[in-house]
């Protein structure tokens, strides 16, 4: 399917044109994301209809977040349409029994949500949805992050035989296999936010059913390379006085690239194998009775981080200034 949208893009509009933030020159095709969402929806369709049946609103969800994506692919929708539809898309989780409303214990106390479940939800599917449709910047790096991502789920998911758990992460990361071998550097194809947004969004809803199996924190770590990067740019555009929503080349794919010579691949190994890293440290930590720890590691991390890509920032700007 995805070889099939590469070959006809330009019939179908779906190109992707360099501008000043893009890692490319050259115009690509995009929307992968079409071929990916069609394999898995085929796939389930087929062969676990009965799954469907049982979470009607949350494959309904998925199908909303995943036509926004398709729309923003074509007409570059405005940032804040695809949140009022992912915030919709959120709602329509909790429907289905998909709802934060315990976060576990931390600092001794048992942190129950209550009448605050709703929006703490909206508020994680939201923010983590964009995270990863901010990291979708190098060949190779949402696809590779979301794979490492989902193949953890996938092991919650098998370790606690929850069904959904098991088809939306398995499905989704082999058709992200079948992805990379297009989208590894120089890419042939894009993802696009038909990509990017669904697998955001089902990546959230996947940490939200593994916290009835797992510390909540360590949600933190599992995903941790698109909420540190998020936290990255919210904090550099802040501090600059610009608009937390607005574009640029802040994260920090772009920063290891300028760092790495331009070289992408490594800047995106680089990115996937700590991704691994955080994640196998999220999964030791779900044996945890309380997460302070965890979640006081993850704060430190999160601020070395920052304090590392301000570092990286500062030498790439005097490299620029040497070479001009």
């Amino acid at each position: 399917m995805i070889a099939f949208i590469k070959e006809h893009a330009h019939w179908l509009r779906l190109v992707d044109v360099p501008n000043d933030r893009s890692s490319h020159s050259q115009i690509t095709p995009r929307g992968a994301g079409i071929g990916i969402f069609f394999a898995v929806a085929s796939s389930v369709m087929i062969f676990d209809q009965p799954l469907v049946e049982e979470y009607p609103w949350t494959f309904s969800s998925i199908l909303l977040i995943f036509l926004v994506g398709v729309l923003d692919d074509y007409f570059n929708m405005p940032p804040k349409t695809k949140s009022v539809v992912a915030v919709v898309s959120s709602i329509m989780l909790t429907y289905d029994g998909i709802i934060i409303d315990h976060i576990g214990v931390c600092f001794g106390l048992d942190i129950s949500l209550g009448w605050l479940a709703m929006l703490f939800t909206i508020f994680a599917v939201v923010a983590f949805t964009n995270a990863l449709n901010f990291i979708d910047g190098l060949d190779g790096l949402a696809g590779g992050v979301s794979s490492v991502i989902l193949a953890s789920y996938l092991y919650i998911g098998y370790s606690n035989n929850d069904l959904l758990m098991i088809i939306l992460s398995g499905s989704f990361m082999t058709a992200l296999i079948g992805f990379l071998i297009f989208n590894w550097n120089p890419a042939s194809i894009f993802m696009g936010d038909s990509g990017s947004l669904v697998l955001g969004f089902v990546i959230s809803l996947l940490g939200i059913k593994a916290i009835a199996y797992i510390p909540a924190v360590t949600i933190l770590f599992i995903a941790a390379i698109p909420i540190i990067d998020t936290t990255v740019v919210v904090v550099r555009r802040l501090k600059s006085g610009r608009s937390i929503l607005e574009a640029d080349r802040c994260h920090i794919h772009h920063h290891l690239k300028g760092f790495f010579g331009g070289n992408v691949r490594k800047s995106v190994i680089l990115l996937i194998s700590a991704q691994a890293f955080f994640t196998l440290l999220g999964l030791y930590f779900t044996g945890v009775s309380d997460g302070a720890f965890p979640l006081v590691l993850f704060l430190i991390i999160t601020y070395t981080v920052i304090r590392v890509v301000s570092k990286i920032y500062r030498i790439n700007q005097k490299t620029v200034q040497s070479n001009g």
